[in-house]
């Protein structure tokens, strides 16, 4: 599967070969705030967890996997540059009872690029591809319940609040607040 560039964003699957990327996203402790208390990564997490995890739901064909998104040089003199990523995977996925029908949108974004639409724009051009599909009747997203610009990426996308709920991690579970859309309604 491709997904059209945005009018300021280039996106591309992401690879093993991308760790250092996903390290260096990885390393600034506000970016890390809701994820884990703002610990930052070490690169054997990223080998070691991340990249094992990734290599097990990445799907090229139906989209999922870790979508990489860059800012597009096309018509400024400055390169395009890595700002962060959007996750696609089934919900529920590391369960013993994934939802393939519903699909589980992610971000995580370079403090750079905060407050300048950047996750909604990449989050919007890839949930609208991806709710496309045949078999695709949700996307949900779920964020820690303090964590309020991803809260306001959801709604943005039209997700409404469906309830707060314990979510499964390499680490132990987590409560946080899930969001969803149907499909047709992207």
């Amino acid at each position: 599967m491709e997904i059209t560039n945005s009018p300021r964003l280039r996106f591309e699957m992401m690879t093993q070969e991308d760790a250092q990327l996903l390290f260096e996203l990885d390393q600034d402790p506000e970016v890390m705030r809701y994820i884990n208390g703002g610990k930052p990564s070490t690169m054997e997490d990223i080998v070691n967890i991340l990249l094992p995890r990734l290599k097990v739901y990445t799907d090229p064909d139906k989209g999922w996997g870790i979508w990489k998104v860059t800012t597009r040089s096309d018509n400024t003199p400055l390169p395009s540059s890595f700002i962060g990523w959007i996750l696609v995977r089934p919900m529920d996925f590391f369960s013993d009872s994934p939802k393939y029908h519903d699909i589980e949108l992610g971000w995580r974004f370079k403090q750079c690029s905060w407050g300048k639409g950047y996750a909604t724009e990449a989050a919007r051009a890839i949930a609208t591809k991806i709710a496309n599909q045949q078999g695709v009747s949700h996307l949900s997203a779920v964020a820690d319940e303090d964590n309020l610009a991803s809260i306001k990426i959801m709604q943005k996308l039209g997700m409404t609040f469906k309830q707060l709920t314990q979510y499964p991690t390499p680490m132990g579970s987590v409560e946080v607040v899930h969001y969803q859309i149907p499909a047709d309604k992207l």
